[in-house]
């Protein structure tokens, strides 16, 4: 299971996150603890609130909890690894927010934390939090038998096609893959062995060397987006340095942006529109089918919900019944009835709690599956799409490429006639003050 965690305050746009439920197709709100109010916008208002007795600004602790992609892991691992991590980063009995977020056929927990300590009012200090976690995390794989990560065998073998939530926003912008960004950059500087082989193989998939604003290496896209070279390939600044020259020699990304806004990019542009025109169109008919399965996962799970509750009430009813009251309990708990029956029925409550989640736990499976099955369709066609996207990118780089040459080798008329004239002395046409002396 793979742990991050940051400090953080913005605790209204933390709970907007959280209950996101527009890029997540499920968002369920598991535990509520520490707080008086008992929704997540109340509870995070309500750290923010007790954060200004002290001064610290970023008053939260954000985890998320991803668990390895084809595996099911129940509910109660995570909650297990969350009381691990609580005793590692000593945050036992903190106030907290657990809420599951479900997308694409898979399904991970957040967990926010107030830092702030109510008895001393001070923030808890979240000293090496990342190697404390990274230690829970591959405890994790090695106890549940999970494919280990390359990256915890070696650190030099972590994934390289790895992307932040940043580099995600970036590409939606412009319908693309953060993943397949990173794969394109990464095979262009995987085949070039210098500046001019780089910029070849960076034209023909789209994208062009550029000079950042602090003199780094980044590349912009024909949509005028962005990118990092440095982080992009996992390459220090130095190791660029030494294939293809400072920074300062390439042209600035105003510039590039101007040079890209020519005539085979907007021909380019207008061919990637009707391109994605017709992958939107061939697309439609599974994320109707998507748009139609939540909706359907979501009125079954709230039906589900509210039959749970009402057997519940039922339930507590029941076993409220068997304690007797008046003088008749007060004979009951002088000869141990009482304390029998309180038993007995706390022994009930915890089984019917955990056959609530069992129950709960059986269709979200069971929904999991049908999610899941569906998603390999959609993964397939929009990869084939990525693949029809990079193959129309690179053949209008091919032929932007030969009308270049063409050009270069085509003479112009006026040229040709100029030419013709020219003699030896042509230098001295530029000098009044020499005469021209024509050649016997």
């Amino acid at each position: 299971m793979i742990l991050k965690g940051n400090q953080r305050g913005g605790g209204r746009q933390m709970a907007l996150h959280l209950l996101n439920t527009e890029q997540n197709e499920h968002a369920h709100v598991h535990e509520i603890r520490g707080f008086m109010s008992s929704d997540v916008l109340g509870a995070l208002n309500e750290a923010y609130a007790i954060s200004k007795g002290t001064q610290c600004k970023q008053f939260m602790y954000s985890l998320s909890l991803n668990p390895p992609k084809n595996e099911n892991v129940p509910v109660h691992v995570f909650e297990e690894t969350l009381e691990r991590i609580e005793k590692k980063l000593k945050l036992v009995e903190q106030p907290r927010v657990i809420v599951f977020h479900e997308k694409e056929g898979r399904r991970h927990a957040h967990c926010v934390w107030s830092r702030i300590d109510n008895d001393e009012m001070k923030a808890i200090n979240m000293s090496h939090d990342r190697r404390k976690l990274n230690d829970i995390s591959k405890s994790l794989f090695l106890e549940h038998d999970w494919e280990l990560p390359k990256g915890f065998i070696d650190k030099n073998h972590k994934n390289p096609l790895n992307y932040t939530r940043a580099e995600w926003q970036q590409a939606a912008r412009t319908g693309q893959n953060p993943k397949a960004i990173k794969a394109i950059l990464q095979e262009c500087w995987a085949v070039s062995d210098s500046k001019k082989g780089l910029e070849s193989a960076l034209k023909e998939s789209g994208y062009y060397l550029a000079k950042g604003d602090r003199r780094g290496f980044v590349v912009v896209d024909i949509h005028g987006e962005v990118y990092s070279l440095t982080r992009q390939i996992n390459r220090k600044k130095k190791e660029i340095e030494n294939r293809i020259g400072k920074a300062d020699a390439l042209p600035s990304v105003t510039q590039v942006k101007d040079n890209i806004s020519g005539k085979i990019s907007k021909l380019l542009k207008t061919y990637l529109g009707e391109q994605s025109k017709d992958h939107q169109k061939a697309l439609k008919p599974l994320l109707k089918t998507k748009q139609a399965m939540t909706r359907q996962h979501r009125i079954d799970r709230a039906a589900q919900k509210s039959w749970q509750e009402q057997r519940w009430q039922k339930e507590e009813l029941k076993r409220v019944s068997k304690i007797r009251k008046g003088f008749k309990g007060l004979w009951d708990k002088l000869n141990g009835k009482y304390w029998k029956t309180r038993k007995a029925n706390e022994k009930e409550t915890t089984q019917a709690h955990i056959r609530d989640q069992s129950e709960r736990e059986h269709l979200i499976n069971k929904q999991l599956i049908q999610r899941q099955n569906l998603q390999v369709r959609i993964n397939q066609l929009q990869a084939k799409h990525e693949k029809d996207r990079q193959n129309l990118i690179r053949d209008l780089s091919h032929m932007s490429n030969m009308n270049k040459s063409k050009d270069k080798g085509r003479v112009s008329p006026e040229r040709s006639h100029t030419k013709s004239y020219e003699t030896p002395n042509h230098k001295d046409h530029e000098n009044p003050d020499k005469g021209f002396e024509p050649e016997i």
